[in-house]
């Protein structure tokens, strides 16, 4: 058996290394809250700032670089803060916009970046904007959101019937994107619910009113923002048809046999060319202030990777979007993986990406994938290797599968509307579980506004963070891995290759080459010399990085690596210069 001479036991480095620089957000772990689930301080079953401030040296404890903080906006919460009413405010159940500040402060002396959730496509029909709009067709805020004639306004025609909405645009919550106002005899668009409106990017005045709550927040300190589906913002101003997609072309995140949403190719209510001239108005306007950064969300199954390419692209745009193609439920496999990989790289000159495998809309990754623990830490230490920043969602650190929860305890409407082919978003939206001794596992003393899910419960953070061998410390290992190697956080990924079910790139950076290997399956895999000429990444010259538990064995000519492990070698100096 052939072993290198060289071996290197990485150190966790004790400086957080991207924290404090311009570009921190480059290469950047940021840990999503979901608030309405992190932590309830009041006893009213929903969490909320405070609560999330009392959780902030956990999050710290993690090695991520920033939170990223979903809506906690005033809003009715028909979409639980998805429809604001208020964009400069707190909803009184989160708290007040000083407990916002307390937590921006707190945050940012456990070293912690804070992102918030900016939702710019619509608001909620409550907005004061909307209430205006919706009056007459006459008032100065009456093409403030997106009108539209009946196809036929007849006297006695029946606006409920599909033939007469003002084209063929759908919803993603069912149904037509087209909902009908008594008071102004007009269509409104909507994409989402009905009672979610959706602005009027055509008029400077609605740009010009969403900087300015922008600004409003990076007054307040933030250091950037999610935007929420950057790319519906433009709709075409000539109302035409999306095209009808035949049947295998047809792909989503969510829900894709049941929804009709994924029956269109939507070439005309989403992803306008008039966005770019706007995403170059709000990195201004963010450039107005230090060192802030944007990740925007694409939800686009057809162009996801292409439009965001377009939209990091240089340094007048976004910094970094995410799709949604390591959120599908297609299983990640070595060759799809590669795929996306290479898709975004044949678009990309200059652009960055964001990568995530779950969120606060999809299903907890390890039901979705039904991975053990070994293909998650697995899949982890690939999702933390890849080029790009990175999204984790809460309790993806404790290897939660997806909450059980039953129809009668449902909440979200997306759920209901496709219930029971599709069982909605609730489930990865169950309270975290603190404690597996406590209350509601240390969420709330009192009933959660959805169930504790009792196996979630099994693997709190108390039992967890005692254990070593536990998913929270798999998590930790490796954010101080990633941390201990500036290829792995900035470097460019290069000599990509799939063997069978190994999938293998170098991070490169400067002076500092890391080989990194994948056996994505539950068989032992090998790779052969033949695979990469005479530098072999685990002979002479290079040291194998030890400290994450991985297995592997080899020989001159082959590596092998055993079910679910993965193989780490460094070339040149460690600090990469």
């Amino acid at each position: 058996m052939y072993m290198s001479s060289k071996q290197q036991t990485f150190t966790r480095k004790g400086h957080n290394t991207v924290n404090s620089e311009k570009d921190w957000w480059r290469g950047a772990v940021i840990y999503q809250i979901y608030p309405r689930s992190f932590q309830d301080s009041n006893g009213d079953g929903i969490g909320d700032l405070p609560g999330i401030i009392s959780r902030l040296p956990y999050v710290a404890s993690l090695g991520v670089d920033a939170i990223w903080l979903s809506p906690f906006f005033t809003s009715p919460m028909l979409d639980f803060g998805y429809d604001v009413s208020d964009y400069c405010d707190v909803d009184p159940m989160f708290g007040t916009l000083a407990d916002f500040d307390r937590l921006v402060v707190e945050a940012h002396r456990l070293g912690l970046k804070v992102m918030i959730d900016l939702v710019l496509s619509h608001t909620s029909d409550q907005h004061p904007w909307f209430v205006e709009s919706r009056q007459s067709r006459d008032n100065p805020k009456q093409d403030w959101f997106v009108w539209a004639d009946a196809v036929d306004c007849v006297e006695g025609a029946d606006l409920n019937d599909p033939q007469q909405v003002p084209n063929n645009w759908l919803s993603i919550f069912g149904g037509s994107a087209w909902q009908w106002d008594e008071t102004r005899q007009q269509y409104y668009l909507h994409n989402f619910l009905s009672s979610q409106p959706d602005l009027n990017f055509h008029n400077t005045a609605v740009q010009d009113a969403l900087l300015d709550v922008a600004r409003f927040w990076m007054r307040r300190q933030v250091d950037g923002f999610r935007l929420d589906t950057i790319n519906f913002y433009f709709h075409d101003q000539k109302l035409r048809d999306n095209p009808i997609l035949p049947s295998e072309q047809r792909n989503s995140t969510i829900a894709p046999e049941v929804n009709p949403y994924n029956h269109q190719e939507h070439l005309y209510d989403k992803n306008q060319p008039e966005n770019i001239a706007f995403l170059r108005r709000f990195r201004a306007a963010m450039d107005e202030f230090e060192n802030v950064a944007a990740v925007g969300e694409v939800g686009d199954a057809q162009r996801g990777m292409q439009i965001m390419t377009q939209y990091t692209a240089g340094d007048d745009l976004i910094q970094m979007c995410y799709a949604f193609d390591f959120l599908s439920p297609q299983t990640l496999d070595a060759r799809r993986i590669a795929a996306v990989i290479n898709l975004f790289q044949q678009h990309s000159s200059d652009s960055w990406s964001c990568w995530a495998y779950s969120n606060h809309d999809v299903i907890r990754h390890p039901s979705r994938w039904q991975l053990d623990c070994s293909g998650q830490k697995l899949m982890t230490s690939l999702l933390l290797s890849l080029q790009g920043s990175v999204c984790l969602y809460q309790g993806e650190e404790l290897g939660l599968n997806e909450g059980v929860v039953g129809f009668d305890q449902l909440q979200d409407p997306y759920g209901k509307e496709f219930w029971p082919k599709f069982k909605g978003r609730d489930g990865c939206r169950t309270p975290m579980v603190w404690s597996d001794t406590a209350v509601n596992a240390g969420f709330s003393e009192m009933q959660p506004w959805l169930p504790v899910d009792t196996q979630q419960q099994l693997k709190a953070v108390s039992v967890q963070d005692v254990d070593s061998t536990s998913s929270l410390a798999s998590y930790r290992e490796m954010l101080g891995f990633r941390k201990s190697f500036p290829a792995l956080i900035k470097g460019e990924l290069v000599n990509l290759k799939v063997s069978a079910a190994i999938l293998s790139f170098e991070r490169v950076i400067d002076q500092q080459r890391i080989f990194c290997a994948f056996n994505l399956s539950d068989k032992e895999q090998s790779l052969a010399i033949d695979d990469f000429g005479p530098d072999v990444p685990w002979a002479e010259g290079w040291q194998t990085l030890q400290g994450l538990g991985y297995q592997y064995s080899s020989s001159e000519a082959r590596l092998q690596l055993p079910a679910w492990q993965a193989f780490y070698a460094i070339q040149g100096n460690s600090d990469g210069h």
